[in-house]
């Protein structure tokens, strides 16, 4: 008996991984923080992925998981030096193709293109040709050495996924504080940011770039907050096509985002509808 498939609203395709941390394995990857922000803002979210089947994803609970069942799943180790951290891949599960993502949600509204370890077919990017297609390259940009040590490659591919990508979202830190590299993307976009932290984001759009800034807030941990910033522009960008105006909703909930930890620094719904009316542009009588 087949199981039914039901339509989503947004669709994200890459890896769910295992963090290692100094207190043991903790759920993780972009698919993870952007699906549970994507969800908070009221759309129905599937995600196509591969884990072992010893993955356990409570957090993920009223989302739907297509997974390809793989020995292992994606582990990423983080250790902090001063300048920065030093990253190692342990493990990688299967790659990403055209032929996983069931035809229920070949016509997902959003099509978000999420790799966090080059997993990702970037072909995928052209199968969406009705749909908003949202890329997070961050994994396109990454390679590892013998010792699994994760560094930054060259994205050769790169004009092959944004051509067709409506919007790329990423961070400074993905391109090595690399101008360069930025704009060598830039001929490829329709839309473009840049995160770069506390200092807000640069917004590329039409010729003109835009510096958003965000709210000051006492930061507890940013991990995932580039993800949940991506999944919310993306969202509002879609809805209002206004870049400016989405960047800075997505700048309010990035920005509570690191005031908390791990899988809970994803917003609620009553938090949502709060930023969305404090960045909604008021028609006075």
């Amino acid at each position: 008996m087949l199981t039914r498939i039901d339509p989503v609203d947004y669709l994200i395709i890459g890896h769910l991984t295992q963090d290692i941390l100094p207190n043991g394995l903790k759920l993780g990857g972009t698919a993870a923080y952007a699906s549970r922000t994507a969800l908070a803002l009221g759309a129905r979210v599937g995600i196509v992925t591969s884990t072992a089947s010893s993955l356990q994803t409570p957090e993920l609970q009223g989302i739907s998981i297509h997974n390809y069942p793989a020995e292992f799943t994606s582990t990423f180790e983080n250790i902090s030096i001063p300048h920065g951290r030093i990253q190692y891949i342990h493990y990688k599960a299967e790659e990403l193709h055209e032929n996983m993502v069931p035809t229920t949600w070949r016509s997902a509204p959003i099509v978000h293109i999420a790799p966090i370890a080059n997993e990702v077919n970037p072909h995928l990017a052209s199968a969406f040709p009705n749909s908003f297609v949202g890329v997070t390259p961050q994994g396109f940009m990454r390679s590892w050495d013998g010792d699994h040590r994760v560094h930054f490659r060259d994205w050769l591919e790169a004009p092959l996924v944004l051509n067709h990508a409506s919007a790329v979202v990423f961070s400074i830190e993905d391109v090595e504080n690399d101008e360069s590299r930025i704009e060598s993307m830039l001929p490829y976009t329709r839309v473009m940011v840049v995160t770069e932290g506390a200092a807000g984001c640069r917004v590329y759009w039409n010729g003109d770039v835009r510096t958003i800034r965000p709210p000051q807030v006492e930061e507890v941990e940013s991990t995932g907050a580039g993800d949940i910033f991506a999944a919310s522009f993306f969202i509002r960008l879609q809805s209002t096509r206004d870049p400016w105006e989405a960047a800075r909703f997505a700048t309010q909930v990035a920005a509570r985002s690191v005031t908390r930890r791990g899988m809970e620094s994803t917003p609620t719904r009553e938090e949502m509808l709060d930023f969305l009316i404090e960045v909604t542009p008021r028609i006075e009588p």
